[in-house]
């Protein structure tokens, strides 16, 4: 358990951060509420009374140096991380603590991974992009199955969701997704990420039961496109997601997520299948579960609590699959999500 530690919960009060507040209050953690709005870091401090309000904006390094002063880690849930990323790393590599992030840009990750690998690995910090739904499961999912395999053709990531209601921050982030890719889709093939205008197909996947047969949109890229081949030799990564999802998405009128318990939820359900190939054999994983918003608390907060107790692999900027033992962390978040593995 987290010992009182106290961890920096930046953009605390967005809709993900406020699930990560909860979830490191009930890992004994002491969250530390941060963000640019003082009012709203005040209103949420409410809900959690006893907490300390630090106010910091990703454009005032300053701020930032005091918000994370004295903590042992800093989690950054405060999208666009395009705008948002770079200074608190920065920041986290000043103060000499440990950083986490649920970034799902796929440029956003790809800038970290470029810009700060080697000054990380230097200084033996630890950096975990996109340790979230988004990325961090799909790349957990994908080592596993991989196993003892050095090296695979391809990875296949199916999203079956139920529905998607999205956040303000996950519309703000496509937003800013789409103008950086000039309205270009982006696809991992050959061995890197691509960009195109080709249509995206429309196809089926048979996931596993009660789901069955769905239909999907093929090449739907998320961060797995990044997290994935960022240490697994893989060549071509390919995601999908069911269109039920895409229409929910894609539609201005969709509603932000409703909580439908006592813990925020919503009502929405998953299931993640990961298909690895190579040559003639095949091995699958799959995980299951509900909201894919408060689901990234617990494997951010998982992510904290290993790197803070040394269950770690490696330095320097990784990804989930990369810094942690990805079985063991999967089988970690029972109570959150089912996982299957099938070799």
């Amino acid at each position: 358990m987290g010992s009182g530690q106290a961890v920096v919960v930046f953009g605390a009060y967005g809709h993900t951060g406020r699930f990560v507040v909860a979830e490191l209050r009930d890992r004994g953690f002491v969250p530390v509420l941060s963000g640019r709005d003082a009012g709203k870091l005040e209103a949420l401090a409410e809900s959690f009374p006893g907490l300390e309000v630090r106010t910091a904006s990703a454009g005032d390094p300053a701020s930032l140096d005091r918000a994370l002063a004295g903590a042992a880690a800093v989690v950054n849930c405060a999208g666009p991380f395009a705008a948002t990323a770079a200074p608190v790393i920065e920041a986290a590599l000043r103060a000499g603590v440990p950083y986490v992030d649920v970034a799902a840009e796929i440029e956003a990750n790809a800038d970290t991974f470029a810009h700060f690998a080697e000054r990380a690995r230097d200084a033996g910090a630890v950096v975990v992009p996109a340790m979230a739904f988004f990325g961090g499961l799909g790349d957990l999912l994908a080592t596993a199955a991989m196993g003892d395999w050095t090296a695979a053709d391809e990875v296949h990531v199916a999203y079956g969701l139920s529905g998607w209601r999205p956040t303000t921050g996950t519309r703000a982030s496509g937003a800013v997704s789409h103008e950086r890719r000039d309205g270009r889709r982006v696809r991992f093939t050959g061995g890197q990420l691509e960009y195109h205008h080709d249509a995206l197909p429309s196809v089926k996947w048979a996931f596993p039961e009660p789901m069955g047969v769905r239909p999907v949109i093929g090449e739907f890229s998320m961060a797995d496109v990044v997290t994935i081949p960022s240490h697994l030799a893989v060549p071509e990564v390919r995601s999908y997601m069911t269109v039920e999802a895409v229409e929910d998405l894609s539609a201005p009128g969709t509603p932000a997520p409703a909580a439908a318990d006592e813990r925020g939820r919503s009502d929405q359900t998953f299931l993640v299948e990961v298909v690895v190939r190579s040559g003639g054999e095949e091995r699958r994983a799959t995980a299951s579960g509900r909201d894919i918003y408060a689901v990234s608390a617990p494997l951010a907060v998982e992510a904290v609590d290993r790197v803070l107790t040394g269950r770690t692999r490696t330095t320097g900027v990784a990804s989930a699959g990369q810094i942690f033992d990805s079985a063991d962390f999967l089988h970690a978040l029972s109570a959150h999500l089912s996982f299957e593995l099938r070799r």
